[in-house]
């Protein structure tokens, strides 16, 4: 397992970079999804856009304006951040031996700090100085959706997180409680589901905002999003986060199946679980004995199998409404039976002890056979 890029770059080239201690392996492949998936979702806009299913809405912009105090304030932020902790991390004692620690602490160099910010807001007035006009101009100007897929991906990572820390953290009440400030800055703990559905929520209030059709948005985002969980599930896997299966003990059932595609004891993990390596020293030196299903894998693998189906017959299904709800049947059927070998924290004063993805799951299973089945008789409503 590579907990940060330093230690993939040791391992598979022979390079040793101290930088690359603050790239978390998780978030670098998460950054990754997020970046296809912008490039999937234009592609999607604009083939939409040609088939008239998006229209355009006109905005007044001005042109020629000099640099306003808040993009000013906005540019010395962003410097300051770069500065203080990027930049910083490499000039302050000890910061790369737990970069984590050292990103959410007060440390950092506040001289970088200042003159990085100084440095961007300069560059921003002086971006601005040389199209500055005698007399700013409005000028009206023509916004398709497939220019709003940056905001849109903003949104999604930014409510998506949210969502994500405040699903696990009711999911984990006992923890959350005992250290509720931790439970919140921290880097991990993130649940797929609460992600998913403040993420929703976002995009659907945007969409209303800006005229963007909610059903063809939904239908565009059903295999951007199957796409987008199965490329960040990569990360969880490689990083070894905690998102693993229960323990394994059973033999192969095929003796062609490659051993660490059955069971796998994730050595070397980014969250320390499990026993000490023999002969390994310093952070990130545990492996899981027993071994437990590589459920990051067996998710990689579906979800991006279901990622192929809904992009093959996006064509084919022409009532708006209905490949998103296919979408909530795939995703759900698959994570409720991957919730079977899943180490996960279960309700237990209900019946069956379900998980919390088990309960989500059942719902999107449910919804998404009643969009499909409604969403014609829906169409015909609105046409009306």
């Amino acid at each position: 397992m590579y907990p940060n890029l330093y230690y993939a770059f040791k391992d598979i080239f022979g390079i040793d970079i101290a930088g690359l201690k603050l790239v978390n392996t998780f978030g670098f492949f998460v950054a990754l999804s997020f970046i296809a998936s912008a490039w999937i979702l234009t592609m999607e806009f604009r083939r939409k856009e040609n088939l008239g299913q998006f229209v355009y809405t006109e905005e007044t912009i001005t042109i020629g304006a000099p640099a306003s105090l808040q993009e000013l304030l906005a540019n010395f932020i962003l410097g300051f951040v770069f500065g203080f902790k990027i930049i910083g991390a490499f000039v302050t004692s000890n910061a790369l031996n737990d970069p984590q620690s050292f990103i959410l602490s007060t440390q950092g160099s506040w001289p970088l700090g200042i003159l990085l910010g100084l440095v961007f807001a300069g560059l921003k007035w002086w971006e601005k100085k040389r199209h500055q006009l005698a007399k700013p101009e409005n000028r009206v100007v023509r916004i398709w959706p497939h220019d709003r897929v940056g905001d849109l991906v903003i949104y999604a990572a930014a409510f998506g997180f949210v969502g994500a820390k405040i699903f696990h953290n009711l999911e984990n009440w006992n923890d959350f409680v005992k250290d509720p400030v931790g439970a919140l800055i921290s880097f991990s703990g993130l649940t797929f589901y609460g992600g998913l559905i403040c993420a929703g929520i976002a995009f659907i209030v945007y969409a209303r905002k800006h005229k963007i059709g909610i059903a063809h948005l939904c239908d565009t985002m059903a295999p951007v999003m199957m796409f987008a969980y199965a490329a960040g599930r990569i990360g969880c896997h490689m990083s070894g986060d905690g998102d693993w299966g229960i323990v394994n003990t059973h033999p192969k059932p095929f003796s062609w199946m490659p051993g660490w595609l059955w069971a796998y004891n994730y050595p070397h993990n980014v969250v320390g679980e499990g026993v000490p390596i023999p002969g390994c020293s310093g952070p990130y030196c545990s492996q899981l004995v027993p071994p437990v299903f590589p459920t990051p894998l067996y998710e990689i693998i579906v979800c991006f199998i279901l990622f192929l189906i809904l992009w093959s017959v996006r064509k084919k299904i022409k009532v708006p409404g209905q490949l998103f709800g296919l979408y909530l049947v795939m995703n759900g059927v698959e994570r409720f039976f991957i919730e079977l070998i899943r180490v996960n924290t279960r309700y237990e004063t209900l019946p069956f002890k379900p998980t919390q993805a088990e309960l989500i799951a059942s719902l999107l299973v449910i919804a998404g056979i009643v969009v499909m089945a409604k969403s014609k008789k829906w169409t015909a409503a609105t046409a009306k």
